[in-house]
Parts: structure tokens; C-alpha cells; sequence
């Protein structure tokens, strides 16, 4: 009897073990689909997001090369995988198409899928070794495939399907290195065309243009009373021959006098002061907050506090998005050096065996969420909507219909606060900017 209870709790034991060796993560990866079957890459591949609909073709390149993109100013080659695996293709009714942003090793490669779906945290010992039963796709291109809550995911092997080895080339491999044959592969830093001197109107309409093309930064009634400041500023400065835009470096130091303060940082003591300054009477016990383009989390976590502070009885939730799914997935475990987090935050910190993090009424109050903003947005009614910077970088038509969104999903009296150098026009917001925020009150 006591051998038979041994056992059992051996069993017990060991199934135990396995159930936590499952359940630990130690490997992510994105989630996405090609012809209706799931696939996944390693999330330390993925650069970023992203969505387009215009490529510059690129003659003599491969059948699978749809061209190359401007990101940011960088040129890089955009692969469709559909085309590649030879797999049939999901057309867009709006040509916009989805683009998940690998880096592999030192380049960068855009490549077109059907629909990009979520980040899926898994462990290394859960995946099983590539058969061909799972894929449509050549088997050398597959790293493995898992299960993961009733959904097979078949992970592709993109350092091997972008390596270029002139071993495999010869052989007819890895057609993936054929991109770069027939020159596909531009200067990452391709300068505009200039455009001959013309009269101070012609001019920074050829300067908004090489913003948009070089920065992706769209000149509209949003930005347009900065705009003309900063180009007064530009041309006092500069001899007609040296205004035009050149290059990403001119693009960059003409937009320097834009951002925000305290940009891809924890709020330093006075703007925090002065937003909080600024906050509205609650009409209720809770806080909606939105913050899209919320980056590594910086941002979020110091409008928390401060309206933990300002609001210590109200029930929080701050709804934290972005497209940068590297920054999204790790913005919930940072970690932090306590003499790094102003004054204000410290009291919400508790230290743990690696350093400082946020304590369980700061974290349970922001939902970090991987978010294309321009998809549907399935919020509560908003108090407020922090946007600092964010709306310039869109196309003038996807600036309105977001503003309208705001207005949509904005309580009575709720207000958005945008970029300091951006304005939000209309008969139902009214103003509260200074020279250091700039905020919008929403009058249904």
C-alpha cells in the first residue's frame, strides 16, 4: 500500500512539473495568418507594425518583391510571403495591406501577410519538430509548430528565409537573396529630389512634401499654425539654395522644435505639475482614460500616477496602445532604478529582487494592448484621451476621421491632450492650451 501511495505522489509530482514546465513562457512569438492556416515568427524578429498600400516597384526583382517602402525615412525591400510560399492571396477592399517589420541581423525587410492577430507566449519545450503535414510551405522554412490553447501555430524560420548564402544560391535555395540581385536594395537614406528655388510658397510646399515622404509627418490644420512658425524660422536662417530638404538629417532638424517635452520619458516634475493642474472635474467615481501611442510605457505610467494622486478615491483605467509590439510586450515588467523615477511616481514603487517596479494599484489600472488605432476601437465612454504627437504621422484623412473618433467615444466635458504644437479645430472643443500642454475640452 505505501508503494502504491509513493508512486502516486511520484506521479503526482511529475505531472505537476510538467503542467508548470508548460505553463512558464520563455519564448514569444507574433501570430499571424497566410491562406487561412496560422503561422508565428520569433517576437525578437519583429520590429514593428504596420500597414500600406503604395510600394515603389522595383524593376527586374523577384516575382515576390512588391517593392520597396519608406519607413521613416529608411528604404526597405517589402516581401510578400503569400507570393513567396506561392499561397493564394486575401485582397484588401481597401489595398491597405498588413506588414510585420523584421529585422534580421542588421537589415530590415517588410513583409506582407493577411492578417496579423496577437503576441502568444509559449515555451521552448512545447514546440514540436516541422512536418510537412502542417504547412503549405517548404518544410526548411519551418522551425516548428505548437499548440497553444486549441490553435496550431506553425513558426517560420525568417533568419534562414532572409539569410543570403551564396552556398544555397548556387543551388537554388533561398530565393529570398535574390531580392538584392538586380539591385533592389536602394541607400537606406535616399535623398528627395530638390526642387529648383522658387518663390517662400512654392518652397514649403516642396518642404511639407519632403516631410512626408522622408518623416511620414503630414502638414494639416492640425500642425499647420506651427508649420508656418517653424518655416519663418527655417528660411531666417538659411540662403534660398539651403531651405529645400535634402535628406532624412534635414527632415529630423526641422522637426526638432515639434515633440513634446519629456518625449519617450518619464514626465519630469513640472509638466506632470502642469497637466495635473489642468485635469477636469470627474462627473463620476472612475477614470477612462485612452493613451494610444503609448511607446515603451513611460508616458502611461506617469499620467497614472499623477491621477492617482489627483483622484486617490476614483476607480482608474488607463487603455495604453500602440503598434510597436516589442515596446508593448514590454512595457508591463519594467524595471526601474528608484533613483531614475521622479518624485512623483515614487510613492506608487515597490522594490522587488531586480530593482523598482510599479505597485499592483498602478499596474492593475493600465491594460497594455499591441493596437492599430485606425482598426475598430472598442472602448467605454472616455474621460480623457492622451495623444500626445501621434495624429501628425497620419494621413490628413485618417487625422479627421480619429478626431471624430475622439468625439464619438468622449464623455461631456472629457478632454484630449495632444502634441504642444498640435490644434484640434471645431465648434465642440474648446481650448485650454498653454505653452507647455495642449488640451481640448469635448461640448457634445
Amino acid at each position: 500500500m505505501d508503494a502504491i501511495v509513493k508512486d502516486l505522489v511520484q506521479v503526482n509530482a511529475e505531472l505537476q512539473e510538467q503542467k508548470e514546465r508548460a505553463e512558464s513562457v520563455d519564448f514569444k512569438i507574433i501570430t499571424f495568418s497566410l491562406a487561412g492556416k496560422d503561422y508565428g515568427v520569433d517576437i525578437m524578429n519583429v520590429k514593428e507594425i504596420a500597414k500600406a498600400d503604395k510600394f515603389t516597384f522595383v524593376p527586374n526583382a523577384a516575382s515576390f518583391v512588391r517593392g520597396v517602402y519608406n519607413l521613416r525615412g529608411d528604404i526597405i525591400p517589402i516581401i510578400d510571403l503569400r507570393t513567396f510560399f506561392h499561397l493564394p492571396q486575401d485582397k484588401k477592399a481597401d489595398g491597405q495591406e498588413n506588414m510585420l517589420i523584421l529585422r534580421i541581423n542588421d537589415q530590415v525587410y517588410g513583409t506582407i501577410v493577411d492578417k496579423i492577430d496577437k503576441v502568444v507566449g509559449i515555451n521552448h519545450e512545447s514546440i514540436q519538430p516541422p512536418h510537412p503535414i502542417f504547412g503549405d510551405i517548404n518544410i526548411k522554412y519551418i522551425s516548428g509548430v505548437v499548440e497553444k490553447q486549441g490553435d496550431l501555430y506553425i513558426i517560420l524560420d525568417v533568419v534562414r528565409i532572409f539569410a543570403i548564402n551564396k552556398e544555397e544560391n548556387k543551388g537554388g535555395g533561398n530565393a529570398a537573396a535574390d531580392i538584392f540581385a538586380a539591385g533592389a536594395k536602394p541607400a537606406a537614406d535616399a535623398p528627395v529630389a530638390v526642387q529648383p528655388a522658387a518663390s517662400n510658397d512654392k518652397t514649403i510646399d516642396f518642404i511639407k512634401e519632403s516631410l512626408s515622404a522622408l518623416k511620414h509627418f503630414m502638414v494639416s490644420p492640425l500642425n499647420d499654425i506651427w508649420m508656418n512658425k517653424r518655416f519663418a524660422e527655417w528660411r531666417a536662417d538659411r540662403t534660398d539654395s539651403d531651405l529645400q530638404l535634402r535628406n532624412t538629417a534635414d527632415a529630423e532638424e526641422f522637426l526638432s522644435t515639434f515633440a513634446s517635452p519629456c518625449t519617450n520619458a518619464f514626465w519630469d516634475e513640472a509638466y506632470a505639475a502642469a497637466v495635473k493642474e489642468m485635469l477636469p472635474k470627474l462627473s463620476s467615481n472612475s477614470v477612462q482614460v485612452w493613451n494610444f501611442g503609448c511607446g515603451k510605457g513611460y508616458e502611461s505610467y506617469s499620467f497614472a500616477c499623477i491621477l492617482k494622486a489627483k483622484y486617490p478615491d476614483a476607480h482608474l483605467k488607463i487603455f495604453a496602445n500602440d503598434s510597436d509590439v516589442m515596446a508593448i510586450s514590454q512595457a508591463p515588467n519594467m524595471v526601474f532604478d528608484l533613483e531614475t523615477v521622479p518624485k512623483y511616481c515614487q510613492p506608487f514603487m515597490v522594490q522587488g529582487k531586480n530593482g523598482y517596479s510599479f505597485n499592483p494599484a498602478i499596474k492593475d489600472a493600465i491594460v497594455f494592448e499591441y493596437h492599430d488605432v485606425l482598426n475598430e476601437n472598442s472602448l467605454p465612454d472616455l474621460d480623457i484621451i492622451l495623444a500626445r504627437d501621434i495624429l501628425s504621422y497620419f494621413p490628413v484623412a485618417d487625422q479627421n476621421k480619429l478626431i471624430d473618433d475622439f468625439a464619438e467615444k468622449m464623455k461631456e466635458g472629457g478632454m484630449v491632450i495632444v502634441g504642444k504644437n498640435e490644434e484640434i479645430f471645431g465648434t465642440n472643443w474648446t481650448s485650454l492650451s498653454n505653452d507647455t500642454i495642449s488640451a481640448f475640452v469635448y461640448n457634445a
